[in-house]
């Protein structure tokens, strides 16, 4: 039994679906579960409906509601069968009369409150879920439709809901691998679940994947799969680098570090679930489906290079506090931490001195807030326009002179921050926005002009 999650681009349109529908149907032996996102940028469309909305802009909100409307009506025709049509077509009217019903809500209450961020962001995975079961039919599978919020169990965070794994994994195993054992192609949408008394919530963008993987240790699965649009992980971004290779295998922990500091093919949350039941997760290209992709196991990869991969993180701010009464004091950075905490801004790299501390932060939304509250207790500066670049790999802390490797290839560049230490795989500095593209050039010729075969494909 596998996974196999789908995300927007490969459901976007009609000749997508089908291309899944073949890579699922290749694959019927394993008793496959799919997951899917949204269909192509819907999500985001719906919540730029839902802002013009309650903002005032009705009219403009019902022309973008009839533009989705007619799209997914177009996409999904040619995939479904006539005697399927009629219902299908039903369920996406319905639901389109649904969101306007509640635009209408918007408009009378002036504000966007999570629970309706959550609710109206939830109909793109409910529309690609039920069009991508009809299409299997239509293509000569058994497809049925599960309904996530039916299976997945989680708090009351709206935006960001945690699961409740136990009971979650109970309705798995009582509703969903039941029907994957009987032959029976599974369908379910990413990203949406229900708290336990039936109000939808989210996991947060990009949670499709993590749908996937709560699946997958939910059913006990022997596999868990991402299919995107690239060929698996590479040793840098191609976005900003082309031309890197593809990671053939890496451990969870040097892919969790990746995906957190900006590799975009695996949510970061994604991991969890897997790593406690031991399942190996493999990124793979829906346009490419003969590639092997990345494997992603729980052991650590022997690998003859120091580095596995560099990841990036562009448009971060360096927040720099100084205090001559951080010296020989206590509780001092306790205080530095409380005001990112208070404002719920998470801090993704860290670098102290007697009297200064050095943050990074991606999440500028409560930037004035928190300069505010430091200079309270300190001198405060921010260093806008700078690019976080991790390298990663189990190799990084055993290698002599690595960092020596890391300077001399960025002898011409302005290293702004570095840290290496506070995690066994990675190593990051921070450079301008303007000196990523040349670093990262740097760096990779450094380190990947030779590679172990075992774990990179040349």
């Amino acid at each position: 039994m596998i996974v196999m999650k789908f995300g927007g681009t490969s459901v976007e349109s009609a000749a997508a679906i089908e291309r899944v529908a073949g890579i699922v149907k290749s694959r019927l032996k394993r008793q496959p579960v799919v997951v899917v996102s949204a269909m192509g940028k819907t999500t985001n469309l719906l919540l730029t409906i839902a802002e013009k909305a309650y903002t005032g802009d009705r009219d403009e909100a019902a022309r973008l509601l009839e533009e989705l409307a007619s799209y997914t009506l177009q996409e999904a025709r040619p995939v479904c069968d006539e005697a399927d049509w009629a219902e299908v077509s039903g369920f996406i009217e319905a639901h389109f009369q649904e969101l306007s019903a509640f635009l209408d809500e918007l408009v009378g209450i002036g504000e966007f409150p999570p629970q309706y961020v959550d609710l109206i962001s939830s109909y793109g995975e409910r529309l690609s879920s039920r069009i991508v079961a009809a299409a299997f039919r239509h293509f000569g599978m058994d497809g049925v439709h599960v309904d996530s919020r039916e299976v997945i169990v989680t708090d009351r965070r709206h935006t960001q809901a945690a699961p409740l794994y136990s009971r979650t994994y109970a309705k798995l195993e009582e509703r969903v691998r039941p029907l994957a054992e009987a032959g029976r192609a599974v369908v379910m949408g990413g990203f949406i679940a229900s708290t336990q008394d039936g109000f939808t919530t989210t996991l947060g963008r990009g949670g499709s994947d993590f749908s996937a993987s709560i699946v997958g240790a939910g059913i006990g699965a022997e596999e868990i799969q991402i299919w995107t649009d690239v060929d698996g992980m590479l040793t840098c971004d191609p976005r900003i680098l082309p031309g890197g290779h593809r990671v053939k295998i890496i451990s969870f922990g040097e892919a969790a570090e990746l995906a957190y500091f900006g590799a975009k093919v695996l949510h970061p949350a994604t991991v969890v679930p897997a790593v406690e039941k031991d399942i190996p997760v493999l990124i793979l290209n829906s346009r490419n489906p003969e590639n092997e992709g990345t494997r992603i196991v729980a052991e650590s990869v022997p690998c003859a290079n120091a580095v596995k991969s560099i990841a990036c993180k562009r448009n971060i701010v360096v927040v720099n506090v100084q205090s001559l009464r951080m010296l020989m004091a206590h509780g001092f950075l306790k205080r530095i931490f409380d005001v990112f905490d208070r404002f719920q801004t998470p801090v993704d790299m860290v670098s102290t001195s007697e009297v200064s501390v050095s943050l990074t932060i991606d999440n500028t939304a409560h930037l004035d807030e928190i300069c505010a509250e430091l200079r309270k207790i300190a001198e405060v500066s921010v260093d806008s326009s700078q690019s976080l670049i991790c390298l990663v790999g189990d190799n990084i802390r055993e290698t002599p002179g690595l960092a020596a490797r890391v300077f001399g290839s960025l002898r011409a560049i302005n290293v702004r921050m570095i840290t290496q230490g506070a995690s066994l795989l990675n190593l990051s500095v921070v450079v301008m926005d303007a000196d990523l593209k040349a670093a990262v050039e740097a760096l990779h010729a450094e380190f990947f002009t030779t590679l172990d075969e075992k774990v990179f494909e040349a």
